[in-house]
């Protein structure tokens, strides 16, 4: 017979907060946000204490709360942009072309990424290079950090990226194309 999972609130604060925290500032960049998603997730977690199900662990339960209310947050940022017609309109002419083969969308030797130099397992460096990337990803504009981030980092379903920041399938892979292409952009500038 399964064992099922019972919640202690009590002891959310001490086994969790530090973990939430953690997993909010990576995604939103703002540590003062991210201490108030915390606090919303165990008040919201309060309040459906009796959803608990037991099919998950108390953190896995806590993130998934989390995972809303950081969803809630891009919608938020997103939503101010003035107009979503412009973004099909960049679709539409895509100045992009210019970087990739149009028989086989492969990179063109002109513009194919540079190797960084940074193959080794040097701690050192991977938390350089890290902290270059936070930089470089703090440049995005809102809806591309938006789509990046959960597409890359909570690994989310393109689908339903599409669906909870309201864009279509092209809008959503020209904007992770482009982030993908400043972001190298801002890693080699920064890296060399």
């Amino acid at each position: 017979m399964a064992k099922i999972a019972v919640l202690d609130p009590r002891q959310w604060v001490s086994l969790h907060a530090d973990y939430l925290y953690s997993y909010a500032v990576a995604r939103l960049d703002d540590e003062e946000q991210a201490r108030d998603l915390v606090q919303e997730t165990f008040l919201a977690a309060l309040e459906r204490t009796g959803q608990f199900r037991g099919n998950s662990s108390e953190r896995t339960w806590l993130t998934a709360i989390l995972k809303h209310k950081i969803i809630d947050v891009y919608r938020k940022r997103n939503s101010g942009l003035a107009n979503r017609g412009s973004l099909q309109q960049e679709v539409d002419r895509a100045p992009d072309q210019e970087f990739f083969e149009a028989d086989n969308g492969h990179w063109k030797e002109a513009y194919a990424p540079q190797a960084l130099g940074i193959e080794s397992e040097d701690p050192l460096v991977n938390k350089e290079l890290t902290g270059i990337l936070q930089l470089c990803l703090k440049k995005l504009p809102a809806l591309w950090f938006s789509v990046f981030t959960m597409k890359h980092m909570d690994e989310a379903a393109t689908e339903m990226i599409c669906d909870q920041l309201k864009l279509t399938q092209g809008n959503f892979w020209v904007i992770i194309h482009r982030a993908k292409l400043n972001l190298r952009a801002c890693i080699q500038k920064a890296w060399m």
